[in-house]
Parts: C-alpha cells; sequence; structure tokens
C-alpha cells in the first residue's frame, strides 16, 4: 500500500475557512496543474482510440492498443501520485500488469493485455478529465484575482470531485485487484513449492537408491568375476547384493510414498492418516468423518499437511499423546491435530509451519496454530472441498 505518510487522510483535512493555509494553496496548486495534466491525457486517450482501434483490422493495431492502455496506467500512477501529495487521498495502487511468460506465445500475452482493467480505467479517466480541467483552471485563475476570500471555500468544492474521479476510476478495484494480487502471489509460492520438492526428490534418488543400485552392480560385478576362481567368495557377494537390493526396494517404496502414498490412492484419507499415526513415536487417535473423497490435490495437501504436523509432534512437542480429526463443514475440508506437550511453538518457529501456511495459503486454504507455553498445542486447518472427478472407465 502505497501512502504519502504526511498527508492526513481526507476526513482529517482541515475545514476551509477565510485563510489561505497550506492545504488550500496545495488544492489551489492541484486545480492549476489539471488543465496540462488534462491536455496530456486527453491525447494520449485520442491517440490511443484513434491508432489502436483504427488499426484493430491490421497486425499491428492491437499491440498499438496494449502499449497505449500500458501508458495509461504510467499516466494514473502519476495521477494518483498527485492525488496523494496535493489532495491527501489515500490510496492504493492497483495490481501489477502481467503478461504472462514468454513461452506461453504472443495471443495469450497480447490478450491479457487487452483484458488490463486498471489500463481501461485509466484511460477512460483521461478522456474524460479535458472539459474538467478546463473548467477548474478558469474558476481557480478568476477566483485568485475576483474571488479569493472565498477561494478555499470553492477550492475545497472543486477538489471534492477530483477526489471522488481519483477514487472512482484510478483507485484499486478492492476485492477483484486484492484477489490477483493474492493469486500472483500464491502463483509464486505452488511454483517455489513443487521445486523444493523436486530438488528433494532428486537429492533423495541420488544419495539414497541410485547410490545403492550403483554399489550393487559393482558387487555384481566382482561377484561374476570371483564366480569360477571363488565360488564360496561369489556366493556371499551375491548374498549382499540380496540384502542390498532389499534396502533399495525399502528406499524407493519410502520415497513413492513421500510422493504419493500408494494407501492414500486405494484406500482416502482414513487408512493413510492411520498408517502415518502408526508411525507416530507417541499415541494418536484418528477420526475421519467425511461424506466422501475430495479431489485428488486436495486430498494430497490435507494428507501432507497431518503427516508434517505429526513429524512435529515427534520430534518437538514432548507430548505423551496426540489426536487427528478430519471432517467437513458445508464446502471446507478441515483438520485438526492436538498434543499434550510443551507447546510455544510459532509459525516463525522453524518448523516448516511457515511452509505448510503458505502451502495452504496458495489453496485458498487457512492455517490457525494455538500454542501457549505449557501446551496443549492444537493447529486448525481448513482446504476447500472440491469433489473428486469420477474414474475414467476402462477400456475393453
Amino acid at each position: 500500500m502505497t501512502m504519502s505518510p504526511s498527508v492526513p487522510a481526507p476526513d482529517e483535512l482541515p475545514p476551509a475557512r477565510f485563510a489561505l493555509d497550506r492545504w488550500t494553496w496545495r488544492e489551489i496548486a492541484h486545480l492549476l496543474v489539471n488543465l496540462p495534466m488534462a491536455i496530456v491525457g486527453f491525447v494520449h486517450a485520442i491517440l490511443v482510440i484513434a491508432v489502436g482501434v483504427g488499426l484493430a483490422v491490421t497486425v499491428i493495431g492491437l499491440p498499438v492498443l496494449v502499449v497505449g492502455l500500458r501508458g495509461a496506467r504510467r499516466l494514473g500512477r502519476l495521477e494518483r501520485g498527485r492525488a496523494r501529495s496535493l489532495l491527501g487521498v489515500r490510496i492504493e495502487e492497483p495490481s501489477p500488469l502481467t503478461l504472462g511468460r514468454r513461452e506461453e506465445g504472443f495471443f495469450p500475452r497480447l490478450w491479457s493485455g487487452l483484458k488490463d482493467p486498471v489500463g481501461w480505467r485509466s484511460l477512460l479517466y483521461a478522456f474524460v478529465r479535458l472539459p474538467w480541467g478546463v473548467l477548474t483552471f478558469t474558476v481557480t485563475l478568476v477566483s485568485l484575482f475576483v474571488l479569493w476570500p472565498v477561494l478555499p471555500f470553492i477550492a475545497r468544492r472543486l477538489t471534492a470531485v477530483d477526489r471522488a474521479m481519483v477514487r472512482g476510476l484510478l483507485s484499486r478495484s478492492d476485492e477483484l485487484e486484492r484477489r490477483i494480487a493474492e493469486l500472483e502471489s500464491d502463483r509464486g509460492v505452488v511454483v517455489d513449492t513443487a521445486a523444493a520438492d523436486l530438488r528433494r526428490i532428486e537429492r533423495d534418488l541420488h544419495d539414497g537408491a541410485q547410490a545403492r543400485l550403483v554399489a550393487l552392480a559393482m558387487g555384481l560385478g566382482l561377484a561374476k568375476e570371483k564366480l569360477t576362481g571363488d565360488p564360496e567368495a561369489a556366493a556371499r557377494m551375491v548374498e549382499e547384493a540380496h540384502g542390498e537390493v532389499k534396502v533399495a526396494l525399502q528406499e524407493l517404496r519410502d520415497l513413492a510414498r513421500g510422493i504419493h502414498p500408494a494407501v492414500l490412492t486405494d484406500r482416502g484419507l482414513d487408512a493413510a492418516l492411520s498408517a502415518i499415526a502408526s508411525r507416530c513415536t507417541v499415541p494418536v487417535t484418528v477420526s475421519v468423518d467425511l461424506p466422501g473423497r475430495p479431489a485428488e490435490a486436495i486430498e494430497g495437501i490435507a494428507y501432507f499437511t497431518v503427516s508434517e504436523l505429526l513429524q512435529n509432534v515427534s520430534k518437538h512437542s514432548g507430548a505423551r499423546s496426540a489426536s487427528v480429526e478430519v471432517w467437513r463443514t458445508a464446502d471446507r475440508l478441515m483438520l485438526q491435530v492436538r498434543d499434550d506437550g510443551s507447546g510455544g511453538a510459532r509459525i516463525d518457529g522453524g518448523t516448516g509451519m511457515a511452509g505448510l501456511a503458505e502451502r495452504l495459503g496458495a489453496v485458498d486454504g487457512l492455517f490457525v496454530l494455538d500454542s501457549p507455553v505449557g501446551g496443549p498445542t492444537t493447529v486448525t486447518a481448513e482446504l476447500p472441498w472440491r469433489d473428486r472427478a469420477p474414474a475414467a472407465g476402462r477400456v475393453s
């Protein structure tokens, strides 16, 4: 949120009175600058409409229109800054224009630029300002020499219209712009999380199963060489290799479980959460009350959220028992993990809570931590409920 810290809110401005105080001079300056700014904006709007729309049937028309809309955005930013500094208007900057990635192609990026609501509202603002700029410049200039005793009241009335126009056409469209900003942030979280997961999988494969399989191949090669000359040594090496194969298979199973466990796919959250609860170092009771199965993505996020929370219980809580509850309320999937440990957990405490909160936020979820010192700790999470897509029919 961008504000001018030295400027009060509009309802905090001192009332207009028969004196040319500093606020009156700021308002006068704004009204006098209205005309040149209105001329610049109007000329820009006319050129954009005439050239962009007029050449829309050609190859260059629509790109020109996109460039014009971006120029209108910049003029709108300049006008918001002028309103903040001279009129005391507290106004948030709209979300930045996102044209998408280059690999998405020219036409999707072009369409994103043409749909820019901030650019179109800024263009409309520039188009309608010329008559108002002429009027305010003329009235203010005349009042300076003829009606100066009542000029503070005239300036306050005229700038009230300016404030309304800036808020109406140049401000952030609260709900839509807020959602756009949140989605932009959430997309970054999702991308970062996916990249971190890929790095983890690559590291686990390289340091675990891959290294073990390389050693296994070398051992079998040596056993093959000793097969005729020293059959007993070859047999011992084959037996060791057999043990290595079992360990490698277990590591691969653990890795697959970390990506997406088979029990979750086959039997759902109840069985999958019971499985991870059985591996926790403290006794865990699990209660799952769901009318059906949510979408696979939501089910997976719920599973890994509970999994990480139970790992925290094992490692950090000092608890004697814990519980997991899962239920559905309206269009939300609710999770609650409790433990009777020492408490004192924090979102920024380095136990992965911040990452969980970000992941849930990326899918319109919520993450609430209640962990007073001395315990108990209760983590409540919400996820949007989306129905599971029907399984595709098999072709015989």
